[in-house]
């Protein structure tokens, strides 16, 4: 291969800790408020990350600066489960990103784009949440909920062997949470707990095996309700782990970052909604030093 072309799979090589990195700063408020049974609702979302990664120290990468855009589309319905209420989704993700830096003193950019990996949600609340109509849930008490959930990230994006980089991952992914969601009047107090946990990849670069350590990851969120559908939450994560091992050599990418973000909800009549949201890095020792701005459309049906 040419120069520049090696220059340009070095770097991109350097970028792919922002796929892990991508996935634990998912911060989601509300995720384990309860709704009624029988509801269905699609989610239409797009947004944009632009900032710096931070790469691995050993590697000869410097100013690697990167802005990748994604759109994605989502339905999911809550019902009944052994009295509680669940809920499941899924999510068709889109993602293109753009790629700059140097190595050894040389420019060098990238482009990818394609079809991001599939995700599949599951979620139960255990404590203080039982399956309820619309009528009994309008007339409820709100109370401290409790509730687990298991997200599967399937190997569907795409993904290309020879390529240093992809969009997809090669491999499954699943992430176990538990999370407590507490109400104070107009306000809501929440913390969950989860890690990703990965799949090897064994076509990794041309059949090398990649492996990942355990993501682990905690959210915070304190929101406030000024009326149904109105309301604005303050949010942070922090995440550790991840280290990579490529044929069994060790990479120093561990990730221990933290993010902050807001997150603002706007009725858009009966059944409609729009959230925006914008997050940004605290601190970052390997991995994306992300800023985020994203927009999100909701349509939800309520049964009769």
């Amino acid at each position: 291969m040419g120069m520049q072309r090696a220059v340009t799979m070095v770097l991109l090589a350097a970028s792919a800790a922002t796929a892990p990195a991508a996935r634990a700063q998912e911060i989601e408020p509300r995720a384990f408020v309860p709704s009624p049974v029988g509801v269905t609702f699609v989610v239409a979302a797009a947004g944009r990350s632009t900032g710096g990664i931070l790469t691995d120290p050993s590697l000869p990468v410097d100013d690697v600066e990167a802005t990748i855009d994604t759109v994605a589309i989502g339905v999911g319905h809550t019902f009944a489960l052994f009295g509680h209420l669940a809920n499941a989704a899924l999510v068709l993700p889109y993602a293109s990103g753009h790629f700059t830096g140097t190595i050894d003193g040389e420019d060098a950019e990238a482009s990818r784009s394609g079809a991001a990996d599939l995700k599949l949600r599951l979620a139960a609340n255990l404590v203080g949440a039982p399956a309820m109509t619309p009528a009994e849930f309008a007339r409820r008490t709100p109370a401290t909920t409790v509730g687990v959930a298991l997200t599967v990230s399937a190997p569907t994006g795409e993904y290309y062997p020879a390529k240093l980089v992809n969009v997809g991952t090669n491999r499954w992914a699943i992430k176990p949470e538990i999370g407590v969601s507490h109400p104070l009047g107009r306000w809501y107090l929440e913390a969950i707990a989860g890690a990703w946990f990965f799949e090897d990849n064994d076509d990794f670069f041309g059949g090398r095996l990649r492996k990942q350590e355990p993501l682990a990851s905690i959210q915070g969120h304190v929101s406030y309700t000024f009326r149904p559908k109105l309301w604005l939450a303050f949010n942070a994560t922090w995440y550790d782990g991840g280290r990579s091992s490529v044929d069994g050599v060790l990479k120093d990418d561990r990730q221990s970052n933290t993010r902050y973000g807001l997150t603002l909800s706007l009725p858009l009549g009966r059944s409609q909604s729009l959230k925006l949201h914008w997050n940004d890095g605290a601190s970052t020792r390997i991995g994306s030093d992300f800023t985020t701005y994203g927009i999100a459309w909701q349509y939800t049906h309520l049964p009769r």
